[in-house]
């Protein structure tokens, strides 16, 4: 299943859709976050409510879906039916965000440990254990701030947070920040200690020049790597192999608007970039010597406001999901080789969700996740 979240101001909910043995998508459940949605000041107004990538994020080895809610300052937890993953049921109570416009969330990857970045006026990490009965329980000595100058909610998307990982060893955690043209925003580091803890303060590592807006990151396998869009310019990648403070290297994506969401596909071992503005999807290589190029571009529906995405391996094939807002839509592309995406389907969203008395405005949508079930 994939899994979005509707983010209405007077209520929020987890959108679960069926992802079938060919990749495509049906309509499947909604489920009530018990916490409300908020949208980031912009002007003009539009998709993208959160200036986020990772507003809702499953983990497999938890069976466990989490999800914000800015409006409530809140993280919702659910369990995952592994039998039947488009259903869901709420753990406990939504538990504090520790922070204000909660938009970002991370689990490690034994499901142990989950964290969140907060983007408004009380703005920074906090991390929780993940618990089976009680939900998320914060965890002691890990809300560490980011000290920015925002509001609740924040104005951008310049100037906001934008997504928060584990390093691929797990060893830190990172959270990205948008500069204010000219200047350039940075990821945060902090190191976790044994008992999860955070260090008390973070490491600041800026793109190169011509870096400026760092949206969010996807770890490059096996370097202490990691790529980060660049709504600014194309991308940044960031070297952690020296310690916490990271050396970097931009590539430009001629033509583009604003690349601000990524995933990477084990099948074909190259990350897919998407563009709001110019609704398209970048394919991109990252060689041994950390040296960024893009391998081709796949036109997206033009106005569809492709926004967050996902990859999922279905029957050992890789395919790939995005968030279409402004169109209210999935495109799903499959991902055979590299250079060689095709798209697939065109999911409605909308029809179906109104059909089942769920409310969705394009311009509140965010998030994309995916659940496959275990063979």
């Amino acid at each position: 299943m994939s899994k979005v979240i509707t983010n209405q101001p007077e209520g929020n909910q987890v959108v679960s859709t069926n992802i079938g043995s060919d990749g495509t998508l049906t309509f499947g459940q909604a489920f009530s976050t018990q916490g409300n949605g908020l949208h980031g000041v912009t002007d003009p107004n539009g998709p993208d409510p959160l200036f986020a990538q990772g507003a809702v994020k499953v983990s497999p080895a938890a069976q466990a879906l989490i999800a914000v809610n800015p409006g409530s300052n809140t993280v919702s937890m659910f369990s995952i039916d592994p039998n039947d993953p488009s259903s869901l049921t709420l753990v406990g109570t939504p538990a504090d965000s520790q922070g204000e416009f909660p938009m970002s969330l991370a689990f490690n990857k034994a499901g142990t440990m989950a964290c969140v970045l907060n983007g408004g006026k009380v703005n920074g990490v906090g991390c929780f254990s993940v618990d089976a009965k009680q939900g998320l329980v914060a965890m002691a000595n890990s809300v560490r701030p980011l000290g920015l100058n925002q509001t609740t909610p924040p104005a951008g998307p310049a100037g906001t947070t934008s997504h928060v990982i584990f390093s691929e060893d797990e060893t830190k955690l990172i959270a990205s920040v948008k500069g204010v043209p000219p200047t350039p925003g940075f990821l945060a580091t902090w190191d976790i200690a044994a008992d999860g803890t955070l260090s008390q303060n973070f490491t600041q590592s800026t793109p190169s020049a011509g870096g400026l807006l760092p949206f969010s990151m996807t770890v490059i396998p096996g370097k202490n790597a990691v790529l980060a869009t660049d709504a600014g310019i194309g991308f940044d990648i960031f070297d952690f192999s020296k310690g916490s403070s990271a050396s970097s290297s931009i590539v430009p994506i001629n033509g583009q608007g604003a690349t601000c969401w990524s995933s990477f596909s084990k099948q074909t071992g190259n990350f897919y970039l998407t563009d709001i503005d110019t609704a398209t999807v970048t394919e991109v290589n990252v060689d041994a010597n950390l040296k960024g190029s893009i391998v081709k571009q796949y036109p997206q529906g033009k106005g569809s406001g492709t926004i967050d995405n996902e990859i999922a391996t279905i029957g050992g094939n890789d395919f790939m999901y995005v968030l279409g807002a402004n169109a209210t839509q999935i495109d799903v592309l499959s991902l055979n080789a590299p250079g060689q995406a095709k798209g697939v389907q065109t999911f409605d969203l909308a029809a179906p969700a109104k059909a089942a008395g769920v409310t969705i405005d394009p311009f509140n949508l965010q998030g994309m996740t995916a659940f496959v079930k275990a063979a």
